[in-house]
């Protein structure tokens, strides 16, 4: 440790608050992530943690000034997470950082714009760099902060920076998922599942969103309504319907209808109920999801079709005419003719919900003999 008097200890502290405290004030973002870089190994703060062995009461300085004080939580951590850096005790500086982190995310929150946000990735790498020194049991902390940046991204609605912060917990070699605590897993999982919708990758997202709900404690029912919120639509896309008592339970009753026309074959009430709802909808990011479900809607019209005809003649019944379908949606109050009718039905063959052809003069699809209908079984239309 390089010699310091009692006079330049104090004086490098009173810095770094003042650099604090105006970073703040004045929105600085560049000066402000510099001051949570332990990793870079900056003159600054080496010089700091220095000082802060030296002179022993920098708690005062920090409390007897409002400008610092009110920001204790995140800097005191801080200042002792520095001490331990310096000495190579990484377990104990990634300890204290992490209450530096937590008390920041929860500052972060308060503020009314994004100005830190640099300061926040800043604080990511280095739980992650921190966890990777000291790799002591503490390092799955680094999932709750993970969860808190998680929060804000969705809040502010900047989901795209998940990314970066994903990959530092999906790629980091020390962490074993299942060694994180159960809340910050379902947490985890939750969000990340939510990205999946958003990215339309829905096969990952039932297994996400599945993960967060089975794990989820049974005596939050809030929050298993927040996971429901999002799997019910991805177990719908994927062919999975749930019973009305679910709905009812979990006050999901916007997907009784769009439930009902999958039963049902019945588009119109599929259109109505994304109608009724589309606000709700929207704000919750399903709607697009909801309303791929059309395919299957019509697939199911078809289905209901084939089975009253092989009801009545076995022999002809994987012949089912256009005119059939066009007086079925005449009866939904849907006007199609002949060629619109023809062409859904194209559509639904070429994404494989209905196997057979065109025989295209006389206007009858020829149905498979066998499995005319496939199963989704857990993929998405559109895949």
């Amino acid at each position: 440790m390089a010699y310091l008097s009692m006079g330049e200890s104090h004086r490098r502290i009173t810095e770094f608050l003042n650099r604090f405290s105006d970073a703040v004030s004045y929105q600085n973002a560049v000066s402000f992530k510099s001051l949570f870089a332990l990793s870079s190994n900056s003159h600054f703060l080496l010089s700091l943690a220095d000082a802060l062995s030296l002179f022993n009461d920098a708690n005062r300085l920090i409390n007897q000034n409002e400008n610092f004080s009110q920001f204790a939580d995140i800097i005191v951590p801080l200042f002792r997470s520095l001490q331990h850096y310096k000495q190579s005790n990484f377990v104990e500086a990634y300890n204290a950082f992490e209450k530096t982190a937590n008390a920041f995310v929860q500052e972060f929150r308060n503020w009314e714009s994004a100005w830190a946000l640099e300061a926040l990735f800043v604080i990511v790498y280095e739980i992650r760099v921190l966890a990777e020194k000291g790799k002591g049991a503490k390092r799955v902390g680094a999932l709750y902060v993970t969860c808190q940046l998680f929060k804000i991204y969705f809040k502010l609605g900047t989901v795209h920076l998940c990314r970066s912060v994903i990959r530092s917990i999906e790629t980091a070699r020390i962490f074993d998922f299942e060694e994180f605590p159960k809340r910050d897993k379902v947490t985890y999982m939750y969000y990340t599942g939510r990205l999946e919708v958003f990215n339309e990758n829905f096969p990952s997202a039932d297994y996400k969103l599945s993960y967060a709900l089975k794990h989820c404690n049974p005596q939050h029912e809030a929050n298993i309504r927040m996971i429901l919120k999002y799997l019910i639509p991805v177990k719908l896309s994927i062919g999975i319907l749930p019973n009305h008592r679910l709905l009812e339970k979990y006050n999901l009753l916007e997907y009784g209808n769009i439930v009902q026309a999958l039963k049902r074959g019945d588009p119109r009430l599929l259109r109505c109920a994304l109608q009724d709802h589309e606000d709700w909808f929207l704000r919750s990011g399903v709607y697009l999801v909801l309303e791929k479900i059309e395919l299957q809607v019509y697939q199911r019209l078809v289905k209901k079709i084939y089975i009253i005809q092989k009801q009545r003649d076995p022999a002809r019944a994987h012949q089912v005419k256009l005119e059939v379908i066009v007086k079925a949606l005449k009866w939904l109050d849907i006007d199609m003719d002949v060629d619109e009718v023809e062409c859904i039905m194209a559509i639904l063959i070429y994404k494989n919900l209905v196997k057979g052809y065109f025989a295209h003069k006389s206007k009858v699809a020829v149905l498979s003999k066998q499995d005319p209908f496939p199963k989704l079984n857990g993929k998405p239309v559109n895949s």
